[in-house]
């Protein structure tokens, strides 16, 4: 009776079992994270072929993650190119270049604005005419307008704001013509919106692949040791001492899988820079081509960590209350 502590009420005798180091929060943590470790250990191929799972199933999401990302920077590019100009039958003042111009920047969803003088606009079509300059002999910048070029903010460039801005801009005095290419920005807008749909249901349609296709996976791990989850329910093992070492494999292969994803998405990325100019006709660095964010490989981490808990979590529920 030595390792037991001895309490006597009355004539009652009550023995109570000493506070193990394994009971307190820390230890119980490192036994399960020890009995998870060994778990995998014990059953190397079932849990080699989850991890596997999750990596090709985070691994696809994250190439898709790559694709949608430059090319959501992309469109962003190339909607710089929506902008309003207004154009004036005459050459501006100093005076009146300023007036006119915070009369413009006051618009909401206004950006910048630029000032283009007669002669700027001719170098300009002489620019855009490079190698038939004899088209322009004989033509001076005076039968050319003057104009402001106007870029608009990100938020502003839907047809229906630009629109509005075209409105607003005609009623000021002394505009002689406005100009915004209605087709392009409708276009472009049709363009934008379907990528956005385009994403969205294919993002949502992956996530729900990659959560049907680990749980199941997990489901198969759990099930081969069916066995050993029902002798420890029938020597009285509390459902919460049974589930932890699951679940923190879960959590591990979870996460083993996701930073596995992460490195062949980044293989992948540097190989496709490295040889995109054998079979593409533009240079992919010089465009501006990136890799994930940091706010978006921390959410495939977490991702992986959250598959591999809940699809141990629903697994489990198959043989024990959890």
């Amino acid at each position: 009776m030595s390792k037991w502590k001895k309490k006597t009420s009355g004539t009652a005798r009550i023995y109570r079992r000493p506070t193990l180091e394994s009971d307190v929060f820390g230890g119980r943590v490192g036994f399960f994270l020890t009995r998870a470790i060994s778990n995998i250990r014990q059953n190397v191929f079932v849990n080699a072929v989850t991890i596997g799972t999750i990596t090709l199933a985070l691994l696809i999401v994250s190439l898709f993650l790559l694709i949608f990302v430059n090319l959501e920077s992309a469109v962003e590019n190339w909607s710089e190119r929506v902008q309003v100009t207004v154009y004036f039958d005459k050459e501006l003042t100093g005076q009146e270049q300023s007036s006119f111009r915070e009369k413009i920047s006051a618009l909401s969803g206004v950006l910048r604005v630029n000032y283009v003088t007669r002669d700027e606009a001719l170098k300009r079509f002489k620019v855009r005419l490079r190698g038939q300059e004899t088209l322009l002999e004989g033509v001076r910048s005076e039968i050319l307008p003057t104009s402001f070029e106007i870029a608009l903010n990100s938020t502003h460039r839907e047809t229906d704001s630009v629109e509005n801005i075209v409105t607003k801009l005609k009623q000021i005095q002394g505009i002689t013509e406005v100009q915004y290419g209605e087709e392009w920005v409708r276009r472009f807008n049709s363009f934008l919106n379907f990528m956005r749909l385009l994403g969205a249901l294919l993002g949502g349609f992956l996530v729900i692949a990659v959560i049907f296709i680990v749980s199941n996976t997990i489901k198969l791990t759990i099930y081969s040791r069916r066995d050993e989850l029902e002798v420890m329910s029938l020597v009285g093992a509390t459902r919460f001492f049974i589930s932890a070492p699951f679940l923190l494999e879960g959590l591990i292969q979870g996460l083993a899988g996701s930073l596995l994803s992460l490195a062949l998405l980044y293989g992948i990325y540097e190989a496709f820079l490295q040889n995109a100019g054998s079979f593409i006709t533009f240079d992919p660095a010089a465009s501006g081509l990136s890799f994930l964010p940091v706010e978006y490989i921390s959410g495939l981490l977490l991702s992986g960590v959250l598959l591999g808990f809940v699809g141990s979590l629903t697994s489990l529920k198959r043989f024990i209350n959890v």
